[in-house]
């Protein structure tokens, strides 16, 4: 199944895709079992938000063994986690805005868990029920910003660096998908989920045990190898298999 988040005229709504038809949800996908409105609206009538509006972010830093190879570091003993804010989330199609105070802006391509319901010390057997499903996200980073400070708040925290979407996939295995990035159709990060450091329910049974995981909230999974920077009029476009795929064009700060 996959779930969209769509703004039709003045209204914001949840709802089911297939076929580019949506189903409007009544109230939210947090609630099992779902409820349907009698309406249908067309995919091409509406415009798709954030797939969901998290509390937060929680990232993972070098989680993928090609890019752990490709920084010439070891793989970590436990996950590395940052924090995004929910203010930095934007949808597909929204403009990701190259701060002023950056030199290099660079993408990151990662699988987005989202978070089903409220958990807390999760173990890893118990994971796959607090899942709602999987999308694609772009964690983007000031990188000279990151160099410059010393730790990653500022340099991953601008508004409009964690573009998510265009929907939510519930039945999907996330543990062998293919991921690549594309800039300008030019593909940069190509590698697959298999190779993560940590899998998916590893990750959020460890996050569970540093903070209470709300509905909505976020994990971005890591990146692969071949990161890399973006310029004004780029056009970054994450790919995953079973997902779909997630652009944004990159413009100037006003």
């Amino acid at each position: 199944m996959k779930i969209v988040r769509f703004l039709s005229g003045t209204q914001v709504q949840y709802g089911t895709l297939e076929d580019k038809i949506i189903r409007p949800i009544k109230g939210d996908p947090f609630s099992i079992p779902l409820s349907f409105l009698d309406t249908r609206v067309s995919l091409d009538e509406v415009n798709l938000l954030s797939p969901v509006e998290p509390t937060k972010v929680i990232a993972v830093g070098l989680n993928y063994i090609d890019h752990a190879k490709e920084l010439n570091m070891p793989a970590p003993d436990e996950p590395i986690l940052f924090i995004k804010p929910s203010s930095a989330v934007i949808g597909p199609e929204e403009p990701i805005v190259y701060p002023s105070t950056a030199k290099q802006v660079d993408y990151e391509a990662e699988l987005a868990v989202v978070i089903k319901r409220k958990i807390k010390n999760v173990c890893w057997e118990e994971v796959p029920h607090h899942i709602l499903g999987y999308t694609c996200s772009n964690d983007v980073t000031a990188r000279d910003l990151q160099r410059k400070d010393g730790q990653w708040t500022r340099s991953k925290s601008f508004d409009t660096f964690a573009p998510i979407g265009p929907w939510i996939v519930t039945d999907i295995n996330p543990n062998n998908l293919h991921i690549e990035l594309l800039l300008n159709s030019e593909i940069k990060q190509s590698s697959s989920t298999s190779n993560m450091i940590f899998d998916v329910f590893f990750i959020v049974s460890f996050v569970s045990e540093v903070m209470t995981l709300y509905p909505g909230d976020v994990i971005m999974t890591g990146t692969p190898f071949g990161v890399g920077s973006m310029d004004v009029g780029d056009i970054v476009e994450v790919k995953i298999e079973g997902i779909g795929s997630l652009r944004n064009k990159v413009v100037c700060e006003a």
